[in-house]
């Protein structure tokens, strides 16, 4: 479980990660059996208050701009448990 402290709307806030699946490049060569398509990142997190409750109130106010900071937030922190630069 990752839980990161983050702002939605300003407001100061943590998001607990559920779920992340990084999703796939793809794959098209070779015979029609062996291709795949891509497949797009899947997030699912919840938002948290600073204590750590949910807080289904502020949850509802997440703009597409603080759902791109958050994931990327979440990124960052992936990054940094692996030593990536």
């Amino acid at each position: 479980m990752t839980i990161i402290d983050t702002r939605v709307q300003g407001i100061p806030c943590q998001a607990e990660l559920l779920y992340y699946y990084p999703g796939s490049p793809g794959y098209i060569s070779g015979p029609p059996d062996d291709c795949y398509e891509s497949e797009p990142e899947e997030w699912e997190y919840r938002i948290l208050d600073r204590r750590g409750r949910p807080a289904p109130w502020l949850e509802a106010k997440v703009t597409d701009d603080d759902r791109e900071q958050i994931e990327s937030d979440f990124i960052k922190v992936f990054h940094a448990e692996r030593n990536y630069y």
